[in-house]
């Protein structure tokens, strides 16, 4: 199937990608972390919407980074920190009209309490962003399932206690007959990842560096944005 590795998705159903640019460092004195930490989800009204997303990346690689025959690396995967506004706008100009949108939120680290600074509860409130940010989608109309897929980052625990505490909210907001998957996934084996990936980073670069110049660019496409602790 479009985009997907290892697993098969319902034709008519809600295709939710998430990732995040920053990091949950804290330590502002000794070390260089992120002042922001961004997470984003882009939510595909059906696989035909993910599928026009995965030929928009793989198009944009083919096209844009691997054109030239030279001996060199032969790049795999769609990034946002190592790809040109050229190029993104590129990816931009391949993508879907109509079938997505955009959903984000930016934390504010400095003003996080210092008891969700520690490991468990960074995990914590990675999980809050996630689950806050996702309880904003409209899933009246789900279509027969919703899938989410997610940048395979944690490990055996972190996948479980995400996904307990994930599905234990979205379930109450679906109808009883409509199935919830959440799958994690490397990014590139993923292209919905890949897109997500780069809408992400516009967003943190706002809240990072003040650079819109992406982000004006995908502006458009977003349906909520806010700012936790600003």
């Amino acid at each position: 199937m479009a985009g997907y590795t290892g697993f098969i998705i319902p034709t008519i159903s809600m295709i939710i990608y998430l990732d995040e640019s920053g990091d949950l460092g804290f330590d502002f004195n000794e070390k260089n972390p992120s002042r922001k930490f961004v997470i984003t989800i882009l939510v595909c009204n059906g696989q035909e919407v993910s599928r026009e997303f995965r030929k928009a990346v793989r198009r944009t690689i083919k096209n844009k980074l691997n054109r030239k025959k030279a001996k060199r690396r032969t790049v795999q995967e769609l990034k946002g920190t190592r790809s040109t506004i050229a190029v993104k706008k590129y990816f931009y100009g391949q993508c879907p009209d109509t079938g997505w949108r955009i959903y984000t939120i930016g934390l504010n680290k400095k003003r996080v309490y210092d008891n969700l600074q520690s490991p468990v509860g960074k995990k914590k409130l990675y999980n809050f962003l996630a689950r806050f940010l996702l309880q904003k989608v409209d899933l009246t109309d789900p279509g027969n399932a919703v899938t989410l897929v997610i940048d395979k980052s944690k490990n055996k625990d972190e996948i479980a206690d995400f996904n307990n505490y994930v599905a234990n909210q979205l379930e109450a907001l679906l109808p009883l007959e409509i199935p919830l998957n959440i799958y994690h996934e490397r990014s590139h084996k993923n292209t919905g990842l890949q897109a997500v990936d780069l809408f992400c980073w516009g967003i943190f670069r706002k809240y990072e560096r003040n650079d819109y110049e992406w982000y004006r660019v995908v502006c458009s496409k977003i349906t909520y944005e806010t700012e936790y602790l600003p």
